[in-house]
């Protein structure tokens, strides 16, 4: 039984939303999860009022803490805020809350019951529900799954989906060799997870797209095909 859970949110340029996104998975958190839990604000390069928020939500309650990096990466704010952890289960999640909040009840649920060491959530399964999204980024979505399962000959299906889980002990040593900073540090985590034989079990979820999102597509799918170049061949 895990005892200890941090949730991070990586956070660039979220002025608008990073407070009611807190105070809403703190709420849901104090109401529906049992164990200790702590919000990690991983704010990364902001040039809003993003920090100066997130400093404000640590003050208020005891259970939000903040890091702040001088330099944009979604992934580094993930993987440093993981690696500092003390806590049983690491955690991260999209700030925009696209993903439903009780995939993390199922989720604990997986993690306390099986052996896995990764739990992902996943808008590509048959019983996943995905609304507001646009066919372009729907195509682009599964065309990028196809591609990196064809490259990389991975099982799981939907690398970036803002929602994954971890047994922090499992992942310490792979989190260390995953290089990419950015938006690619998902694919190369549970790529090298696999490869190194731990069990990844992805689940189902109700997936809200933000039609707000800063994701630039055309700069990060180039980023991506060169990071599966990367890992495949160098």
């Amino acid at each position: 039984m895990f005892r200890t859970l941090d949730i991070v949110f990586p956070v660039f340029n979220e002025s608008k939303i990073l407070k009611e996104s807190v105070e809403t998975l703190h709420t849901f958190l104090s109401n529906r999860i049992s164990i200790d839990w702590k919000i990690v604000i991983a704010e990364n390069g902001s040039t809003d009022k993003t920090l100066e928020i997130a400093k404000f939500l640590s003050n208020k309650y005891s259970n939000v803490s903040v890091r702040s990096y001088e330099e944009p990466g979604r992934g580094r704010a993930v993987k440093d805020s993981w690696l500092l952890s003390n806590a049983d289960l690491v955690s991260y999640m999209d700030v925009d809350l696209s993903t439903e909040l009780e995939a993390l009840i199922v989720s604990l649920e997986y993690m306390n019951s099986d052996d896995f060491d990764i739990l992902i959530g996943s808008r590509l399964l048959k019983d996943s529900k995905v609304y507001g999204r646009s066919f372009k980024r729907d195509f682009i979505s599964k065309t990028y799954s196809l591609i990196f399962r064809i490259i990389l000959g991975t099982k799981f299906k939907d690398a970036q989906c803002g929602f994954k889980i971890a047994k922090r002990e499992s992942i310490q040593d792979i989190l260390k060799n995953v290089k990419d900073n950015g938006w690619f540090f998902d694919t190369e985590l549970l790529y090298k997870s696999e490869k190194y034989g731990l069990s990844i079990k992805e689940i189902p979820v109700i997936w809200r797209d933000d039609r707000d999102s800063k994701v630039k597509i055309l700069s990060t799918i180039i980023k991506d095909l060169i990071g599966l170049l990367r890992i495949k061949f160098f």
